[in-house]
């Protein structure tokens, strides 16, 4: 029989929207991927791997070069000094980072805390390994926590706290003062912090990414999860990075082996030449970003839309009620892909429970043709929410 933790579970809201989007003819603005094709020059090394690499079982914790390179990159971006040969496994993805850490160190009733809205692996999985979740909500238009939710929701019989900053789908970089509060609390109740960081480098503006792990008392509990399809804007590679304490890493990297073993080879030698060369990318990059970010911006507010503050990652959100659209989130997105043909994500679908539903993510990693479709569409949508409000 089919288990019961997934095959209760619905299809994720990106598939749901992308294959809508696919079905209609729709400009996508749901799922996170760029337009662009990524970085010419990394592409073409793993190219040349593929044909004239080695394309073998690589080592189970990941190429040598590859470890070492994320070891340095972290070096110089975040002042991390990290030992390669003992902190640093590759993941195909993530996602994957993210199952090995629940599942190599969760242990049945465990309590997890989790933020939300959130990325929708996260509760399927930490469920999987046995642990139990427990949600903190956080509100727009600033998406924080405070010291009152953070006391309310650790105990004794926390184990894990999962953080991702910055914020998918807030588009919020966490300041200084929250990310010390959390890590204050995670040394008082001695729990470890799952950090999913893979959106650390595309921040903008005077926004700056600080990771979990470097602040005081966090070295030895915090695992800080990377992904260079988010760097590199390639989101179909799956190439992830695990960074973490001996002690920590020695149990990620037995469960990293039981589920994809390794990453292929190929794409690890070119994310490895692109850390340590593309520098001009990770200068340019969030720049092209930003602007894109400004323009369906400024496109939105123009047709009437009000738009949250975004200061990192692919996505911004729209205010349907502060916008006068007094139908829910699912309800317009759905209506905006069906007649206005234009996709895009409800928040209310990152929640578990409780939701906010009056919040529209959209993705401007796009063309600006992308963009400015979208926004013509987006107002089409509002227009026939508004003449035909819900009930």
């Amino acid at each position: 029989m089919p288990n019961a933790i997934y095959s209760s579970l619905p299809m994720t809201v990106f598939e749901e929207m992308s294959g809508l989007a696919r079905t209609l003819g729709a400009i996508n603005l749901g799922q996170g991927f760029p337009d662009d094709p990524g970085p010419e020059a990394i592409r073409a090394r793993a190219a040349d791997a593929i044909l004239n690499g080695y394309n073998q079982y690589p080592p189970m914790a990941g190429l040598p070069e590859l470890r070492q390179a994320v070891a340095g990159h972290y070096g110089r971006t975040q002042g991390l000094d990290l030992d390669w040969a003992g902190e640093v496994t590759i993941t195909s993805g993530a996602t994957e980072a993210l199952a090995a850490a629940f599942f190599a160190l969760i242990e049945p009733g465990d309590e997890v805390i989790c933020f939300q809205p959130l990325y929708d692996a996260y509760l399927p999985l930490i469920r999987r390994a046995g642990g139990v979740p427990k949600l903190v909500s956080l509100a727009p238009p600033a998406w924080r926590f405070d010291r009152a939710m953070l006391e309310a929701a650790f105990s004794d019989r926390t184990k894990l706290v999962v953080l991702n900053n910055p914020n998918n789908p807030a588009g919020v970089v966490l300041p200084d003062a929250d990310l010390a509060l959390l890590a204050a609390i995670c040394v008082k109740h001695d729990v470890t912090a799952i950090c999913d960081e893979v959106w650390e480098q595309v921040v903008f503006g005077e926004a700056r990414h600080r990771p979990l792990i470097a602040y005081p008392g966090m070295r030895e509990r915090c695992v800080k999860i990377g992904s260079a399809g988010k760097m590199f804007g390639l989101t179909g590679w799956k190439v992830g990075f695990l960074c973490a304490a001996p002690a920590l890493t020695y149990s990620l990297a037995r469960a990293h082996q039981f589920l994809t073993f390794t990453t292929p080879p190929n794409l690890q030698s070119a994310v490895a030449w692109g850390l340590d060369n593309a520098h001009d990318w990770f200068r340019q990059m969030p720049r092209d970003l930003e602007r894109s970010r400004d323009r369906l911006t400024e496109g939105l507010r123009r047709e009437g839309f009000a738009v949250l503050a975004s200061q990192g990652t692919y996505f911004l959100n729209i205010d349907l009620t502060a916008s006068g659209i007094t139908e829910g989130d699912r309800d317009f997105c759905l209506r905006a892909v069906r007649e206005a043909g234009v996709a895009a994500i409800p928040v209310s679908a990152l929640f578990e429970d409780d939701p906010v539903t009056h919040i529209v993510r959209l993705c401007f990693s796009k063309r600006d043709e992308t963009l400015d479709g979208g926004i013509e569409r987006l107002a089409k949508a509002r227009d026939l929410s508004v003449a035909r409000p819900a009930r």
